[in-house]
């Protein structure tokens, strides 16, 4: 068993990094006070070609392998969970989505423009009243010669505000529950396609997030994701990776948070010594370390098992769930540890601390994990 990384993903984790703090470290906190997308950052993004981490390299990608993306998903999200969300929902989500089912025609329209950041791309499953029972999705898309009527909405979907493209998915033949499902790729500007306001988050106010709403929208057959009826089987297939980047998220957040209670602890003094030097904050420091190290090699073994063409299903959800619980539990503790300075929006933690609830809720919450988890213990289906 090797726990070093290729010289090429320690250059992926080492570009990531110096473009955060660089590009982003200087300025996010105006853009979470103000809930302001920022677009120029997200330009700059598209240059380093993170934007097409998961696109093949004939079709102008990174090409990159799981781990690699894993690195990179960390490392921004350890300075900034608004810009690393921005990035990886387009990437693991809208993006992968074309690369693993789309048509060689889908793929030549839409990956170029995709990987270059020429256009963000946005994801949808999620409806008003549907989330985890992914099933109960309202959305219809009704056959009308070789076209789809496309009606209902999506709701909390990453980017919708600001993406160029978007794959949604809708019933195409309600009695079949989830085998009839299909995916479709819509362009922003589509008669009856509107996206509503953003969200006023607790969290990720950097980031963009808003209901999609279909009214009549006229799809021709062209822009059929996947065959028909597959769009839920394809969907789980497309959420194992995107659960491998939420963990990693959350890792990136968990660090975070350890890197700011480390700063603080050695800059602070009470009682004539730094926090540094009190055995019970060590003992807190000891706790979030072991927890960050163990999320993080949860979170590359179920990279490394998607990279290496193994099920990863299980895998991805325990990263997740673990991961994203350390993240909290880091943001609570780093946090504490500041004591009131943590309470007020001049210190990162407090702003990492409003973050980090969003892992533990978002691609499928805590408790869909344990289920995926326990159901493959148990030998159910």
């Amino acid at each position: 068993m090797n726990f070093d990384l290729t010289p090429e993903q320690q250059a992926v984790r080492s570009m990531a990094r110096e473009w955060a703090l660089a590009e982003v470290a200087p300025v996010i906190h105006h853009f979470d006070e103000t809930h302001e997308f920022p677009h120029e950052i997200v330009r700059s993004l598209g240059k380093t070609g993170l934007l097409g981490a998961l696109v093949p390299e004939e079709y102008g990608g990174a090409g990159l392998d799981y781990v690699s993306y894993a690195l990179a998903v960390e490392e921004l999200n350890r300075v900034d969970a608004s810009v690393g969300i921005t990035m990886w929902a387009h990437n693991s989500l809208c993006t992968n989505h074309i690369v693993l089912f789309g048509s060689s025609a889908q793929k030549e329209s839409y990956l170029p423009r995709l990987a270059r950041g020429e256009a963000l791309g946005a994801w949808g499953l999620t409806e008003p009243g549907s989330g985890s029972d992914a099933a109960a999705m309202k959305s219809r898309a009704v056959r009308e010669g070789d076209r789809f009527v496309l009606n209902g909405s999506k709701a909390f979907i990453t980017n919708a505000g600001v993406a160029e493209v978007a794959v949604v998915m809708a019933l195409t033949d309600p009695a079949r529950g989830n085998k009839g499902v299909s995916a479709f790729i819509l362009d922003r500007g589509m008669p009856g396609f509107a996206v509503g306001r953003p969200y006023r988050k607790l969290g990720l106010h950097a980031s963009n997030t808003a209901e999609l709403v279909f009214d009549n929208v006229s799809v021709e057959a062209g822009r059929l994701l996947g065959e028909l009826g597959m769009g839920f089987v394809n969907t789980m297939q497309v959420l194992e990776g995107g659960r491998i980047a939420m963990a990693a998220m959350a890792v990136g957040i968990a660090q975070a948070a350890l890197d700011e209670a480390l700063a603080y602890m050695k800059q602070r003094s009470a009682f004539g010594k730094t926090l540094a030097e009190f055995n019970g904050l060590q003992g807190m420091i000891a706790d979030m370390g072991t927890d960050v190290e163990a999320a993080r090699l949860l979170t590359l073994r179920a990279a490394a098992l998607k990279d290496a063409g193994k099920p990863a299903r299980t895998a991805a959800s325990m990263a997740k769930v673990f991961a994203s619980e350390v993240a909290m539990k880091a943001a609570t503790k780093a946090l504490q540890i500041h004591g009131g300075a943590g309470y007020i929006t001049e210190f990162p933690i407090e702003r990492i601390f409003r973050d980090a609830k969003l892992t533990e809720i978002g691609e499928g919450t805590s408790e869909i994990q344990r289920m995926v988890i326990a159901r493959d213990i148990l030998g159910l289906r």
